[in-house]
């Protein structure tokens, strides 16, 4: 048996699927949970797909709460995709950290401002933006995830666009 010591920071600035295999080596072996392979909760098969017009509805009805858009956000990271039907997956406490709201309850508070932004985008009090598992992790839907992706990606491109022009207007034409 061979061991390795690695110091938080390390763990810290692992990619997420060296931290949730750590995460799970650990679980483990504290007995906490078995070895079986992970399989997407029940209520997964309930997420609903969001588009980016979705997204951008939702954004429309949180953009006052600065911390429930830096969550939704977060959620246009590159997450970790399991189980049948397949769901991203997100840990809740890289949430916390990237975001640096205060505690977990905040976390949830966002997530849960966000499912109802959706309920009302789409007109349907059964959609579910999200979900969790007993491990700590949110879940969302692949296409959600590409879709929040996709908002920022454009919005990111019409403010360079906006600065472009900008500066462009600002030079005086040459005489």
């Amino acid at each position: 048996m061979t061991g390795i010591t690695l110091t938080a920071e390390q763990i810290r600035n692992a990619p997420a699927p060296v931290r949730q295999w750590i995460e799970q080596e650990v679980i483990t072996s504290l007995g906490l949970a078995s070895r079986t392979p992970l399989a997407a909760p029940p209520q997964a098969a309930h997420l609903v797909a969001c588009s980016v017009d979705d997204m951008a509805g939702v954004l429309e009805h949180i953009r006052g709460v600065l911390p429930a858009v830096n969550v939704l956000f977060e959620l246009g990271r590159p997450g970790i995709s399991f189980g049948q039907p397949a769901v991203m997956t997100f840990r809740l406490m890289d949430i916390l950290h990237h975001t640096r709201l205060q505690d977990i309850g905040q976390v949830m508070t966002c997530l849960e401002m966000i499912n109802r932004a959706l309920t009302e985008v789409r007109k349907d009090p059964s959609v579910l933006f999200c979900g969790f598992d007993n491990e700590g992790h949110c879940l969302i839907a692949p296409q959600t995830q590409a879709s929040i992706a996709m908002l920022w990606q454009t919005m990111m491109e019409r403010q360079q666009a906006a600065r472009e022009h900008e500066a462009g207007s600002r030079v005086a034409p040459a005489a």
